[in-house]
């Protein structure tokens, strides 16, 4: 069975696009019937959003079965390849904060909108079988599996950039974790905010115990990161022989990073953006749960600078793993060294 599934899935160019048709049926029929019904993609706080979305995701539906469909029927051509490129494009920014979605349900928390949250995943999921069309006629014939290498060194100084941006972070998150005051909020003052906004129990109960839940995914995210850039990120460790292989498989590394920087280098670019409007005074920033827009706008730079810096290492240390992963050109050779950009 185990060599049933590995034959099929190493002939993923040769049914993607296919799977990629059926994705496209299936999102068209999505976004026509929440048209048809009204019912909002775009969650606004107060339950209601742009219904008139929905069309907007029948579209992308429509031209997504066509494309793909070429594809099936004429083979992937130059100009198929890239409308492939600019409707997977369209569906990323339509899964966009899908990661904010990923972590309340960790934590026990609802989403906003069921909806949207739909419309994220299946915007996410076509958008990786979008690009592996789009990709399906550049796998080499008798290709060979490269032995684990590290990044070159300008992506593990974006690693290191991406560590250190999360820094300030994490110990803004450690004083309210630990009762400590900042940015004008004291960690009970934090905690109360946390409850008041329908936080999950497991959420609070970390609080309590002084460990603050974001950090501790700040951490993990760190974690994926060096994952990315180093040897070791490629390769089981030797206690886990069991799971049936040493070699990571690609998508375990790169599912993850590249939902993370979708969501946070877009966030947290726009976020700066905001945030030096705001500190030159072209608009107000708001105080939210703060005491004054001033303390609001210290603890804005601190998150939202993070999220930039780790977002965009993210995508740098993501394409270098991609790249390093490739399979050779050169059947039954294995090919080391740290070079691979």
């Amino acid at each position: 069975m185990k060599t049933l599934w590995s034959a099929w899935w190493r002939r993923w160019p040769h049914w993607v696009a296919r799977a990629t048709v059926l994705w496209a049926v299936l999102y068209a029929g999505f976004g026509l019937a929440c048209a048809l019904s009204g019912t909002a993609l775009i969650y606004h706080g107060g339950g209601s959003g742009a219904s008139g979305l929905g069309w907007a995701v029948v579209v992308v539906g429509v031209v997504a079965v066509s494309v793909s469909g070429a594809v099936v029927v004429y083979g992937l051509r130059p100009a198929l390849r890239v409308m492939l490129w600019v409707v997977c494009g369209l569906a990323g920014i339509t899964a966009f904060s899908l990661l904010m979605d990923v972590i309340t349900l960790l934590f026990g928390q609802g989403v906003d909108s069921r909806v949207s949250a739909v419309n994220k995943v299946l915007a996410a999921v076509g958008a990786v079988l979008l690009a592996a069309t789009a990709r399906s006629g550049r796998l080499p014939a008798g290709t060979a599996v490269r032995a684990p290498s590290a990044a070159p060194r300008f992506v593990q100084l974006a690693a290191w950039a991406g560590t250190l941006a999360f820094v300030p972070y994490a110990a803004m998150k450690f004083v309210w974790a630990s009762g400590g005051t900042f940015g004008g909020m004291s960690g009970a003052e934090v905690l109360a905010v946390s409850e008041r906004n329908g936080a999950s129990g497991v959420f609070l109960a970390l609080e309590s115990w002084g460990l603050d839940p974001t950090a501790l995914l700040a951490v993990l995210g760190v974690f994926l990161l060096w994952g990315l850039v180093r040897p070791w990120g490629q390769v089981f460790p030797r206690w886990t022989l069991f799971l049936g292989g040493r070699r990571v498989p690609r998508w375990l590394p790169l599912v993850p990073a590249l939902l993370g920087a979708a969501t946070l280098a877009p966030y947290g670019v726009v976020g700066v953006g905001y945030l030096f409007l705001a500190t030159a005074g072209v608009v107000t920033m708001r105080r939210g749960d703060f005491h004054s827009s001033g303390d609001a706008l210290l603890v804005g730079w601190i998150g939202m600078v993070a999220f930039a810096v780790y977002g965009i290492a993210l995508i740098v240390a993501a394409r270098s793993y991609w790249l390093r992963t490739r399979r050779a050109c050169r059947t039954g050779v294995l090919i080391g060294g740290s070079g691979g950009a």
